[in-house]
């Protein structure tokens, strides 16, 4: 015998509580909320079984609450405990289930504060426990929604069942399901006993569930859910497309200013150095804009500190420096290498136009190996109208840092999304 359709409550047959009837026509067992008694839905809701002192848990749906999710009006018929337990902890989730008169059936998952919207999945594919053991690379389901990606595997058992069901639960009945995941969605290939089914999950913002069922959800998750899509924010696609054509910008013309060397004023002078202090001196116009001093040494597995003084027109001195020149070469298992500079830069603004004075002097030097050997000539060149990048190169900079920031944001949540994977690779 099946129910009426017309048939909208009945009494517990067990304890005579009044209980409400929503779930349609493929409801199978009905357990009254009151007293635990599984009541047979196709025969005249005779009492089956009891679950006696079995502890509600806190979910704050009910039954009978009726909401509207992804344009169908559903109302939560049951809900079912599972739990895990693995590694010494306890693992708990709900699953409500949903039923609409036009849309069948449907299951709202309650998990760590999270909510997840599920349905039964009918297209191909199947992952097994048995091919996730063998597999030596995560199992891939691939379908017209996408591509998914073994996730983990849970073993749970049903540890409160209440409402109605379209089959007929049994406490501690036990559960493998493999879930497998993409961008978007989730799919779950679960087995119970004999029975096998598949569900498509994705994810429900809390503020879609308080819209749909009309209540104040006090839900605080602390982190992320698998299937919790990435939160953009009003400006993230505008801040990374600016600040990507920007930091191009910007890094392109402090190459353009960094190469733009300027007309030379002197060029390879070459100075012997016969002296303690040599000097070399070269024309500059006070234009406002940057020259530049290059002085190169012939160091050869050596190197040379030098004292660089320049004085100004009047005689007056613009600057002091230090710097080292060196090079070093040979020859290893892994072939011949070279390292460091046989020469130095300097830039500096005139401020006044005449012939100014370049003192050298080398204060140390020292060689390495026996091929070493000292310094004892200097190239200087010297160029005026020289155009820096600097500052350019550093705001590109900036807007690079802001560019990984809104890339990062989207790599660090994706990365949240898979710790919870089980999979370990095998070296």
């Amino acid at each position: 015998m099946t129910r009426s359709p017309e048939l909208t409550s009945i009494n517990c047959t067990s304890c005579g509580a009044g209980l409400d009837v929503f779930g349609g026509g493929r409801v199978m067992v009905q357990i009254c909320e009151f007293c635990g008694s599984e009541l047979d839905a196709q025969d005249n809701y005779k009492v089956l079984r009891k679950f006696n002192d079995l502890e509600r848990p806190h979910t704050p749906f009910s039954i009978g609450m009726r909401g509207t999710l992804y344009d169908v009006e559903f109302v939560i018929i049951g809900l079912i405990q599972h739990t895990e337990r693995w590694a010494g902890r306890i693992f708990t989730w709900i699953d409500h289930q949903l039923y609409s008169p036009t849309h069948g059936y449907a299951w709202l998952t309650l998990e760590n504060d999270h909510l997840v919207f599920s349905r039964r999945y009918r297209g191909g594919g199947w992952i097994s426990e048995h091919w996730v053991e063998t597999a030596d690379h995560p199992p891939i389901v691939r379908t017209s929604q996408g591509t998914y990606r073994y996730y983990e595997t849970t073993h749970s058992e049903i540890t409160f069942v209440e409402g109605e069901f379209t089959w007929r639960p049994k406490m501690g009945e036990r559960t493998v399901t493999v879930t497998a995941m993409s961008d978007t969605a989730m799919l779950g290939f679960s087995q119970t006993g004999n029975e096998r089914e598949a569900y498509r999950s994705i994810y429900v913002f809390k503020a879609e569930a308080e819209a749909a069922f009309g209540v104040a959800l006090d839900l605080g998750p602390y982190r992320v859910h698998p299937l919790q899509p990435f939160v953009e924010g009003r400006n993230y696609r505008f801040l990374r497309r600016t600040s990507l054509i920007f930091a191009t910008i910007c890094l392109v013309m402090a190459a353009v200013f960094h190469l733009s060397s300027g007309p030379a004023v002197l060029q390879n002078q070459i100075v012997e150095l016969n002296a303690e202090t040599v000097e070399v001196k070269f024309p500059l116009e006070a234009d406002g804009k940057l020259a530049a001093i290059k002085v190169t040494g012939n160091v050869n597995n050596s190197w040379a500190y030098l004292e660089m003084e320049l004085l100004d027109p009047e005689n007056q001195p613009v600057f002091g420096a230090g710097r080292t020149i060196e090079t070093y070469s040979g020859r290893d298992a892994d072939g011949s290498w070279s390292e460091g500079s046989p020469f130095t830069r300097l830039r500096f603004r005139p401020e006044i136009s005449g012939t100014y004075t370049l003192a050298l002097t080398v204060a140390e030097q020292n060689t390495w190996g026996r091929s070493g050997q000292y310094v004892s000539r200097l190239w200087v060149d010297v160029r005026s109208g020289v155009s820096s990048g600097k500052w350019l190169a550093l705001l590109g900079g900036v807007f690079g840092a802001l560019l990984m920031i809104q890339v990062g944001r989207k790599a660090l949540h994706q990365r949240a999304r898979w710790f919870g994977s089980d999979w370990v690779d095998e070296d």
